[in-house]
């Protein structure tokens, strides 16, 4: 027995997602469905197939705001940032690791030195220089920008200047969640970013538009903008603009993506790990308060209900959820039935723009012979691969599931040594607007973000703050 529905056609644009309509509570799909069978009950598990979330197709640009080129979508329904955050946001592995990444990227905070004085310390005199930086809270605009440089690879702020357009007063983070990317001109530049909240599906007068730096030289964009250099195409001062506010993307280089990167950690909802090690609470869980085991994993396309929805023509609330509630049943009926072991489920899927076909229900089947806590290794193998994925050593962060994965002083040391280390790149990319400030308001001000430094027992301190700008000079002077 086989139960067949018919493919959907390419959909029109892409339809609100279900998920989006009501609160999740108010539907029952998705979550671990008891299913009685003819000689037994057991459980199964509905989930969102999360490498479903990086579904690209080929969506034209949005116009939102009059006067603008319209913005490119982040991902194929605009909400990608939205859907890998609540995935994190679900798992305590990837959840602390993010954490670690973004607390070892902050090092010992960033500093500001003028011929080596520190420029918040009693003995800097420059009282000019030293109330932007107490009025900047940089300590909150620091952390901003490393939790997005962490979670997306990019991270957005913009500079204002003042009403002369002679110096720059303030710089603040813009979340990266809320910004969008406008659509390239002819000669293939970001001319803008777009700030709203998409979830609201915003109105023109909603949408903050600001110019947006030269990705490649931000601070000479901005000399030329304020009529201070020449515009190196013509050789002449421009016209100073109006504008007083301006963005800057600071972003980690990418393979192939011009608009939004690539998380690299990412690889682990592709890859499907996520998704296994999301099952296993849930299959012991399963067992140890209902005594039934985990037999399937019903892994649900993120657009099945709206396409089935759209293909019905069912527009109301309250009979989409009957329809979904229905469909559930539908598949559970399916499982419970024993005469159809080792049949398969046919779903209906859709033909994307790039005439790859895309299933949008798929059936896995557990091991029946794992019972509540048998999956302790099955954890700590996907535990330690979602941590290679985001570039944290287990041992770091927390201890692996079972016994004799402890590791010595010394390896605990080298390791934290190296993960400082490779935040090297992130922290380059991100201080380097910073010497707008010395081009634009006449300072002459060095910017670094130091580390702590993990010591043996002697050198009789247990650790010192270490600056990888001078590894060489610092290393000389130890020897």
């Amino acid at each position: 027995m086989t139960r067949k529905m018919p493919a959907y056609p390419n959909p029109p644009a892409p339809p609100s997602s279900s998920r989006s309509q009501e609160n999740d509570s108010d539907f029952v799909s998705f979550g671990v469905q008891t299913i009685h069978g003819q000689n037994e009950a057991f459980t199964a598990l509905f989930i969102e197939e999360s490498k479903r979330i990086f579904d690209y197709e080929d969506v034209k640009p949005v116009e939102v705001k009059e006067g603008y080129r319209g913005y490119v979508p982040w991902g194929s329904d605009n909400e990608q940032p939205y859907q890998v955050i609540e995935k994190i946001r679900t798992d305590e592995v990837m959840s602390s690791n993010m954490w670690f990444n973004i607390s070892c990227a902050y090092g010992r905070g960033f500093q500001v030195t003028d011929d080596d004085i520190p420029v918040l310390s009693k003995e800097y005199k420059n009282q000019e220089v030293k109330k932007f930086f107490r009025r900047n809270n940089l300590v909150k605009f620091w952390a901003e920008q490393f939790t997005d440089i962490k979670h997306f690879l990019f991270s957005v702020l913009v500079v204002i200047v003042d009403a002369e357009g002679n110096k720059i007063v303030q710089i603040r983070h813009k979340e990266a969640i809320n910004c969008r990317f406008e659509t390239c001109n002819d000669d293939g530049d970001i001319e803008h970013v777009f700030y709203a909240n998409w979830k609201k599906k915003p109105k023109d007068n909603e949408v903050e538009a600001i110019p947006l730096l030269d990705l490649d030289d931000p601070v000479g964009d901005l000399m030329v903008r304020l009529g201070k250099e020449e515009d190196p195409a013509t050789g002449q001062k421009r016209e100073a603009t109006t504008d007083r506010m301006f963005a800057i993307v600071n972003k980690i280089p990418t393979a192939g993506e011009k608009y939004y990167p690539f998380p690299y950690y990412a690889a682990t909802f592709n890859s499907g790990w996520f998704d296994i090690k999301q099952m296993i609470p849930t299959a012991k869980k399963a067992k140890m308060r209902n005594g039934m085991f985990l037999r399937f994993i019903v892994y649900l396309h993120k657009d099945y209900f709206s396409k089935l929805f759209a293909a019905e023509k069912i527009n109301d609330p309250q009979e989409q959820k009957k329809r979904q509630t229905k469909e559930v049943n539908n598949i559970k009926n399916f499982l419970a039935n024993e005469e159809n072991a080792g049949k398969q489920w046919i779903s209906s899927y859709y033909i994307d723009p790039n005439g790859k076909e895309v299933q949008m229900v798929r059936i896995e089947r557990t091991e029946k012979d794992k019972e509540g806590g048998d999956w302790i290794e099955d954890s700590e193998e996907a535990a330690n691969i979602v941590s290679y994925g985001m570039s944290v050593h287990p041992s770091l962060i927390g201890s692996s599931p079972g016994k004799g994965k402890s590791i010595n002083g010394t390896e605990a040391r080298e390791l934290f040594t190296m993960k400082q280390a490779l935040e090297k790149l992130t922290r380059d990319i991100m201080i380097q607007p910073f010497y707008m400030l010395n081009d634009v308001n006449g300072w002459e001000l060095e910017y670094d973000i130091p580390d702590l430094m993990l010591t043996t027992l002697d050198q009789k301190t247990d650790a010192k703050e270490v600056s990888q700008k001078k590894p060489a000079e610092d290393d000389t002077q130890n020897a």
